[in-house]
């Protein structure tokens, strides 16, 4: 599961990619680092189907039946050690980190947010996969310069507790889509790697299709599509902006 990722590129250089026509980013600082519930900057179809360049945080939503589950041990717990607990405020309470890899596009849970209106393009110039064996943090790109690539992403506008401390908040929301991993990345972690894109017939593809069509495109990467650019290291800093 890719929970970190490098975005190095510039602001031009995604816009003109993307074929986005409005930034509300401000000034996009380069990202060596991104994290889960980080904010990164995704590529969506605005209201007036204009493509815009937006800031959103890393992790969409988790389904109810897992927020209940998360909320359930915590009562569990809680009782174990002699306490009342009134489950209702709990579960109103219960943090969602969220959720930021999306394999099984066929769970009710996501079918809502395959709609154009709901893919963006989730810009990444590396990404990183975790393995004790290879020394920690295994960083691939498209090649050693690391250029500009894309993950097919959802998002959506959502209101949740994702941190205890910051009770209710609302917030611009994405994860993206992975899928069966390539040689490449399948000998550091076997079970999955993310949906790139890197043909702009396919950008075009993810953010306009019909679901079935744009759904198409949740295959893997072909072997030898990948290089391993940097290992153990949290970030990947070496990369120059585009």
């Amino acid at each position: 599961m890719c929970n970190l990722y490098s975005m190095t590129s510039s602001q031009r250089a995604i816009l003109d990619m993307a074929r986005a026509m409005r930034d509300v980013t401000g000034n996009l600082p380069t990202l060596p680092g991104i994290y889960p519930d980080y904010q990164a900057p995704i590529v969506r179809n605005g209201d007036d189907a204009q493509r815009e360049l937006v800031i959103a945080r890393w992790g969409m939503p988790s389904s109810q039946k897992a927020i209940l589950d998360a909320a359930s041990k915590r009562a569990d717990k809680l009782r174990a050690k002699g306490k009342d607990v009134e489950f209702n405020a709990l579960l109103r309470m219960e943090p969602d980190g969220g959720v930021t890899n999306i394999r099984n596009t066929a769970s009710k849970h996501w079918k809502r947010w395959l709609e154009p209106q709901n893919r963006c393009l989730v810009p990444f110039t590396s990404f990183s996969e975790f393995n004790k064996d290879f020394g920690g943090n295994v960083w691939f790109a498209l090649n050693e310069s690391r250029p500009l690539a894309f993950f097919a992403g959802i998002w959506t506008n959502w209101t949740s507790v994702r941190k205890v401390k910051e009770g209710d908040t609302t917030n611009d929301l994405f994860g993206f889509l992975t899928t069966e991993p390539n040689a490449e990345v399948g000998k550091v972690h076997p079970k999955a790697m993310p949906v790139i894109l890197t043909q702009p017939p396919e950008l075009e593809q993810w953010m306009t299709a019909p679901a079935a069509e744009a759904l198409m495109l949740q295959r893997t990467l072909p072997n030898g599509a990948l290089s391993i650019v940097a290992t153990g290291q949290r970030e990947d800093q070496r990369a120059e902006a585009a």
